[in-house]
């Protein structure tokens, strides 16, 4: 609390002083006595001995560094770090510029007892591209994954089947560290379900990137900073978890730092089980073809889904960052992670006609998968001169991914009006994806002045995966299984993208700047070897399909971000205005562009489109913060129009299972012009100690205007989202909080889809001297985070419902040993996990 005190006196004194004269400069560096560890955050403050005011301060940068200029005078001079003891330098006459040289304190061992172990405050940082929150202690998360703790971030949701959007818009690019990496599963959010929620430090939500990010995802960027621990020596953390349904895990992070070098380590098991269920009900038309009308073979079929989904995942993440002098390192990490699943699915499938049911099916799917991946990273930081800014970052990463899947269906019948039925053939699919990705990355950085600075960078992304499926079906004759020569393919693709970008930001009074332009080269270049000649395939399916492609892209994309600072020389709050303007693109994936059709049912084929182009979004930003002693208040407008956007629709191919029930297709296009606007308010309010509250509130409209084959798929969809989260403390030191979400109702182009409640609860003690924290918590409450949704086409009507995994509880329990300075991580010189990204200080 008391670091908290200093920190915000030296924000107010910083914007009184932008007024003052001051042309004396007083320079030095704060260590840690003894061991000579950088002290960040430290606090410099200079007392008048005249009228014995403060009159100005500053903060130790990350390397332990202060420069603060004042007026000649003389001064009292206190330097302090929470849990030291403080330095002071009494009436001492200043009249030119000095260097104080090295400042060293002196543990206070009678206060490490007053320590928190971790800052329990969850706060918002709002830079000129970006909003920083800080995640603090999330006590519902405990136990639980990164998707977890996404959903509880301001502007973010996460759906029922993990699927991350921003402001409602799941076109989000997610980074770690600053850059793509596998442990965001090369784009499959779903693998951020697998990894531990304790791993977060903040997230960094990045609504108009600056040109340094890469263009990709139309909604912005989530960029997960994970946490590590720099505190000098060995220590580390373990954290075990047991929940209903079966949630087994384990966690170790494990650091030891020493001057030269610090070695990093996290590692952590899985086993749970999620299962899931859903339900359909399709009620479908009469169908005119050629003037003639065609009646379905069976009126409505309902189908109840239940899913047991058995998970089990190994991941590893160890590395080293090595200072090679004062002013570079060199920083190696290899990440390893290892899943086993198993689900097992059974569909009761009831199909009627004139309201009778005329047959019942039990269709058996069994599915197993292993994912074996790494990455192997290389970080290079080098610092010019005496400006420590002025800086050279290299990153070189390798990904490996490797999917090996199986499945067994079979369906049988449970009641029919048929005299003899053809029985169901038994399928067995098999799949093995490989998929490679290489990163080269540079960044220069070079300060003008004290205010400005210019950046310039390349990034080069090579991706390639190999997708092999396979299906096999019983002849029905003979019992054997023999190889689907229509279905069986292996498709080959590749995605290059090539970026070179500058920006120039600066600060002036109360203005700020950042303006910037990124120029990518996109290649996307598929081929399928198939079995069949491109004429059979038309005849097998009914619709060609484009066995090989190779589409070129170049697009320009500039940036600007305004930060205009409201307070005045004398307020004792802060107040900012931001404005944002960004061109991004949203590039269709593989799954999108491949095009021979794959099937999620007998009666549902899902087919990429490889002319797809890349959709491009022209987004405006405008963002008002204030800050009070006990409250935070953040608000924004947006508007965004996406052209060329992606809509999947589906349509009937004309073709029927053998038991006479069509067969839809669903495609992706590009349909016309998206339009997005919307507004989000939140606020940061603790009144007390002993009370946090924290809530967010987001609307959106966007209207979608287009046609595909005569069918006008225009719509005009209104939603929004909430979320509203307390913590109180109870006697006996036990936090509580609750968290709330809803989201409204939202239409698509086909789809009407209803509201979504929830509730999360948890409580959290901290035992033996707080090294150890037990907290219990329940996510979905309620049991009611479930989709139910409307689809109309001009040939059926489908009603369903879809839960992703169920009511769930988690007892946690956290042990810590040697963090008891830990409050904040303060970093050493050389900073390998610099995230790629070198903050612009112009905060509002």
């Amino acid at each position: 609390m008391r670091q908290f005190i200093y920190s915000f006196i030296f924000t107010v004194l910083t914007c009184t002083s932008l007024y003052a004269q001051k042309d004396i400069k007083v320079e030095g560096k704060v260590v840690e006595e003894g061991s000579n560890i950088p002290l960040e955050y430290a606090t410099v403050t200079f007392k008048s001995k005249p009228d014995n005011k403060i009159i100005d301060g500053g903060i130790t940068d990350a390397n332990g560094y202060f420069s603060v200029e004042i007026p000649s005078g003389t001064y009292d001079i206190s330097v302090e770090y929470i849990s030291y003891k403080a330095k002071n330098y009494l009436d001492k006459t200043i009249n030119d510029s000095i260097d104080l040289g090295t400042v060293s304190l002196a543990l206070d061992v009678e206060s490490l007892n007053e320590v928190e172990i971790v800052a329990e405050r969850t706060s918002v940082e709002i830079k000129l591209d970006k909003k920083v929150y800080n995640i603090g202690k999330d006590l519902t998360t405990a136990g639980g994954t990164v998707s977890d703790a996404l959903n509880n971030v301001p502007s973010v949701s996460v759906d029922i089947e993990g699927a991350i959007s921003l402001r409602g818009n799941e076109n989000v690019r997610i980074l770690i560290n600053g850059k793509p990496s596998a442990l965001a599963g090369f784009g499959d959010t779903n693998v951020l379900s697998q990894l531990p929620a304790e791993a977060i430090e903040r997230v960094e939500v990045i609504t108009s990137p600056s040109a340094r990010y890469d263009a990709e995802g139309t909604a912005g960027i989530l960029n997960i900073i994970l946490r590590q621990k720099e505190t000098l020596g060995f220590n580390g953390s373990f954290n075990f978890t047991i929940g209903n349904p079966d949630n087994v895990g384990l966690n170790a992070s494990i650091n030891y730092r020493t001057e030269k070098y610090n070695l990093f380590s996290n590692l952590s098991w899985r086993y749970y089980d999620a299962p899931r269920n859903s339900f359909n009900d399709i009620t479908y038309f009469d169908r005119v073809v050629d003037g003639e009308t065609i009646e379905p073979e069976y009126r409505r079929i309902r189908e109840d889904q239940e899913v047991e989904r058995l998970n089990r995942n190994y991941n590893a993440n160890v590395g080293m960052e090595y200072f090679l002098s004062e002013k570079s390192s060199i920083t190696g990490s290899i990440f390893y992670r290892l899943g086993s699943d198993a689900d097992l699915s059974l569909n009761n499938s009831e199909r009627f006609n004139n309201g009778v049911i005329v047959e019942e099916t039990l269709r058996r799917e069994k599915e197993t998968e292993e994912d074996n991946s790494y990455q192997i990273a290389i970080n290079y930081v080098k610092q010019f001169g005496e400006d420590r800014d002025h800086k050279l970052t290299a990153d070189f990463q390798y990904e490996n991914d490797a999917e090996d899947g199986f499945t067994f269906l079979n369906e049988d019948y449970l009641t029919t009006d048929q005299t003899d039925p053809e029985p169901f053939q038994i399928e067995q699919e098999i799949t093995t994806e490989d998929q490679k990705e290489y990163l080269i990355q540079a960044d220069y950085v070079l300060p003008i002045g004290e205010d400005s600075r210019f950046e310039a960078g390349f990034r080069s992304n090579l991706e390639n995966e190999v997708t092999n499926y396979r299906l096999e079906q019983e002849n029905l004759e003979t019992g054997e299984l023999v190889v689907n020569d229509t279905i069986t393919n292996v498709f080959d693709y590749d995605e290059n993208v090539h970026a070179l970008y500058s920006q120039y930001g600066t600060k002036f009074g109360k203005f700020s700047f950042l303006l910037g332009l990124r120029l990518e080269h996109t290649q996307l270049k598929g081929d399928i070897d198939s079995r069949l000649s491109d004429e059979e395939l038309v005849e097998a399916f009914g619709f060609p399909i484009q066995t090989n492609f190779d589409n070129n892209y170049l697009g320009l994309f500039p940036t600007v971000n305004l930060i205009y600072n409201l307070s005045g020389s004398e307020s004792d709050s802060e107040e900012s205005i931001t404005l944002g303007y960004n061109r991004r693109i949203n590039r269709p994936r593989g799954w999108f562009i491949n095009p021979f059709p794959t099937r999620s049912s007998r009666t549902n084929v899902f087919q990429g489109n490889p002319s797809l182009e890349p959709a491009f979004s022209n987004a405006f930003d405008i963002g008002y913060l204030k800050r009070w002693d006990k409250l935070t208040l953040t608000s924004s407008v947006y508007y965004q129009v996406e052209t060329n956007s992606f809509e999947r629709v589906q349509e009937n191919t004309g073709q029927q299972t053998t038991d006479g029930i069509d067969i839809i297709r669903t495609i992706p296009i590009n349909l016309s012009t998206n339009k997005r606007t919307g507004a989000e308010l939140g606020f940061l309010y603790n009144p007390n100690k002993w009370l946090r509250l924290n809530s967010s509130f987001n609307f959106f409209q966007f209207e979608t205007d287009g046609d595909f084959n005569g069918v006008d798929y225009s719509a005009k969809n209104t939603s929004w989202f909430a979320r509203f989260s307390s913590k109180v403390t109870l006697p006996a030191k036990i936090d509580w909080q609750t968290n709330a979400f809803y989201r409204g109702a939202r239409q698509d182009a086909q789809s009407d889809t209803d509201g979504i409640f929830s509730i999360d609860l948890a409580f959290s003690k901290e035992l033996f001297n707080n090294n150890l924290t037990v907290s219990l918590n329940v996510r979905d409450l309620l049991n009611s985070r479930k989709r139910q949704s409307t689809t109309t086409t001009d040939f059926f009507e489908r009603y369903s419902e879809f839960q992703w995994r169920q009511r769930q509880v988690n007892l946690s329990l956290i042990y810590r040993f040697n963090q008891q300075l830990n409050k904040r991580d303060r970093n050493g010189r050389g900073n390998g996990n610099n995230n790629g990204d070198d903050d612009f200080d112009f905060e509002g």
